[in-house]
């Protein structure tokens, strides 16, 4: 890049200028990670909108680091954001509005331009397929009180739940250094995910459409559109890919297990990709398509925490192959099927099956599916007595 597109850069693009940030820090912003040095104060020529940045205290020897703080951003052209490390909390704090205009403008006159690592463009791509529909909206209704979020605030019933394997890894993060102080936890609240019912309980309704309810997610997932994001498809799949973030990323497991509910919703409907909902599910395939590509290539494995996609995730037995295999059972032998949805749920099929070795023997959509006893993934069904199987 020459010198003057550089400056160009530099000058349009968002600054993030971290002051007092021990050696060894580990700072990300997306899906690059610094490790902090003597003469690192931060990150320039980072293109406006949307970000995660998140970062994590270390040892002195730089080979323990605390659990992961992490906070989104949705910054315009030109803007400076400011950030002295606290070492006493160990973490990031803001400056008084007098002390980000004088940095702001310091950092205008490149006063600490040398001192600024650069943003790889090369790899805005990759944060831009996995960030599209997180929004300013779908931040602000989504973050915690203050904005931060890391894994010591995760709520007591989710860490002391019974968790598979893939659930476990955030939770080792918390036996680490403790990073903040009992102050700093107390005001530390979790995400306001949206609550999505695993299974569908109605009154007044017959035990066969109670059945029928819990096999085929379209009217829950109508209900939620409508009562939670205000009828807005977009806000639905910017949760969807702000939980997959805050999960890849920041190590939350409460981040895993709202993403994991709403997978669940969506690939637990039947109805709604070919009737109400086209558009929403062609757009939920390539979201979570782009979601499995990036966490499960092998050079990024280790780098923004895609090591938690583990075998308990990608193994045959895993919840996501049970979900797919119905949601590909149901839509590829379908007789009217959209022909944009129908291509890219191939092409996912085929990333799962080139990447992870998955088989997935499709006959009609009751065929080859079958569920074990104790199956968290089974349908709910209502056993009916014999008269009314009579009648």
């Amino acid at each position: 890049m020459d010198s003057e597109k550089a400056l160009e850069l530099v000058k349009h693009g968002v600054t993030l200028l971290f002051l007092d940030v021990p050696q060894y820090t580990m700072v990300a912003i997306d899906t690059q990670i610094f490790s902090v040095g003597p003469a690192f104060k931060g990150i320039k020529m980072i293109p406006p909108g949307t970000h995660f940045v998140y970062y994590s205290s270390s040892s002195r020897d730089g080979k323990e680091f605390s659990p992961i703080v992490g906070f989104f951003i949705d910054a315009g052209p030109s803007e400076v954001i400011v950030r002295k490390w606290d070492q006493q909390e160990e973490r990031l704090v803001k400056v008084s509005e007098e002390e980000e205009e004088r940095y702001s403008q310091a950092v205008k006159n490149l006063e600490f331009d040398r001192q600024l690592g650069p943003y790889n463009l090369i790899r805005y791509e990759d944060w831009k397929r996995l960030s599209n529909f997180i929004t300013k909206n779908v931040i602000e209704r989504l973050e915690p009180i203050g904005g931060e979020i890391t894994v010591e605030c995760e709520n007591e019933i989710v860490r002391n739940s019974t968790k598979i394997p893939m659930e476990e890894a955030p939770e080792k993060q918390l036996k680490v250094a403790n990073s903040a102080s009992s102050v700093g936890k107390s005001q530390r609240k979790g995400c306001y995910y949206t609550s999505i019912p695993r299974v569908v309980k109605c009154k007044g309704i017959s035990g066969q459409e109670l059945t029928s309810l819990n096999l085929d997610k379209t009217q829950l997932l109508e209900t939620l559109l409508v009562k939670d994001y205000g009828g807005s498809e977009d806000m639905l799949l910017g949760e969807l890919q702000f939980a997959f973030v805050v999960f890849l990323m920041g190590q939350s497991l409460e981040a895993f297990l709202q993403w994991k509910s709403l997978v669940n919703l969506l690939f637990g409907c039947t109805e709604a990709p070919f009737r109400t909902r086209t558009q929403l599910f062609t757009k939920f395939i390539k979201v979570i398509h782009n979601q499995l590509k990036y966490g499960l290539q092998k050079d990024h494995m280790g780098e923004t925490g895609s090591a938690l996609l583990d075998d308990s995730l990608i193994s045959t037995d895993s919840f996501l192959h049970h979900v797919c295999k119905d949601f590909f059972s149901s839509l590829l032998d379908g007789s009217v099927v959209d022909g944009d949805l129908l291509k890219r749920t191939r092409k996912f099929k085929e990333l799962l099956e080139s990447s992870l070795g998955w088989e997935f023997q499709l006959g009609s959509a009751v065929d080859g599916i079958y569920f074990e006893e104790n199956d968290e993934y089974a349908p709910v069904v209502e056993m009916l007595d014999d008269e009314a199987l009579v009648g």
